[in-house]
């Protein structure tokens, strides 16, 4: 069914909650941060899965509120080119947001411990403390 290579995580352990870590590593990411709230809430012994709900929580809040940020000065600049710029950078962030999104989502159901430069470590070093 699924091999574990060397070094992997055994993803198909099964959780707190019942499910298989690397389904429940995936749903850290499916709502961005507020499941990785849950997440990192519910699980209390699994690394795995509190690895990915922090990395989420680390990634995803940030952005977020960068957006609203963004968003709200939308409101006041609606006009020439300081608008376009707004516009553009708003746009690229959604891509990139939504392209990590996946990425991060399958990365954690393949079982990987993939981590996003900065945010990993920080996540990491945060679940080691506990």
């Amino acid at each position: 069914m699924y091999s574990i290579k060397k070094g992997e995580i055994n993803y198909m352990a099964k959780t707190k909650l019942g499910m298989d870590q690397n389904i429940e590593g995936a749903l850290c990411y499916l709502l961005a941060w507020v499941t990785g709230i849950v997440f990192y809430i519910l699980e209390d012994d699994n690394e795995f899965v509190k690895f990915h709900a922090m990395q989420s929580i680390i990634v995803f809040l940030p952005l977020t509120i960068f957006s609203m940020i963004l968003g709200g000065f939308f409101g006041l600049v609606w006009w020439g080119p300081a608008w376009a710029i707004l516009s553009a950078i708003g746009t690229l962030i959604a891509v990139i947001t939504f392209i990590l999104w996946l990425i991060l989502m399958l990365k954690a159901y393949k079982g990987e411990k993939f981590k996003v430069p900065i945010a990993g470590d920080i996540a990491e070093n945060m679940i080691k403390k506990k």
